[in-house]
């Protein structure tokens, strides 16, 4: 069973942590969406900004320094990675959502796997609910950090944060 706010977990051999954008109100993005054009994506709300900032304060306040923190290109992703401040985000590709793109899933699935085996230490994934769904199976609510490990048949989930909005 998992417990809110486990940080135990991000502790453990191996442990990733994986997040969900903060909140950034609607669902997907409008049609004429573009990825270098903040003012054409579903972008964080002042509750997004404010949970990403608390999120960070709690993560250091527990004691922990990230090696490494991934994101994806998406404004809401990006704003959330920088207002942690846990490091100097960096973009990467394979953590950009796949939502109405459904035929990418493997593939950057794939790509994700190859970037955590190329990285070590503690790292954080800033990326979107089906990117985190493809890769360890299971949803996120916005502003939430899975805890898992990669394992020899694929990843065990050790725990889950939250840090209300």
């Amino acid at each position: 069973m998992l417990h809110a706010n486990d940080w135990e977990a991000l502790r453990q051999p191996g442990a990733i942590a994986i997040m969900r954008h903060a909140l950034a109100p609607g669902t997907s993005d409008p049609a004429a969406f573009q990825i270098d054009d903040c003012s054409t994506q579903r972008n964080l709300d002042d509750r997004g900004r404010a949970q990403a900032r608390r999120t960070g304060e709690a993560l250091r306040g527990n004691g922990f320094e990230f090696e490494a923190v991934f994101t994806s290109q998406w404004c809401r992703t990006r704003d959330t990675a920088r207002l942690l401040a846990l490091g100097t985000p960096i973009d990467a590709p394979p953590l950009n959502s796949f939502f109405g793109r459904y035929e990418r899933e493997k593939e950057q699935t794939l790509d994700t796997i190859t970037l955590l085996d190329s990285t070590t230490g503690l790292r954080i994934l800033v990326t979107h609910q089906v990117n985190i769904s493809a890769l360890i199976g299971r949803t996120t609510r916005s502003g939430e950090i899975i805890v898992f490990r990669k394992t020899e048949t694929g990843t065990e989930i050790l725990g889950s944060i939250l840090v209300a909005p």
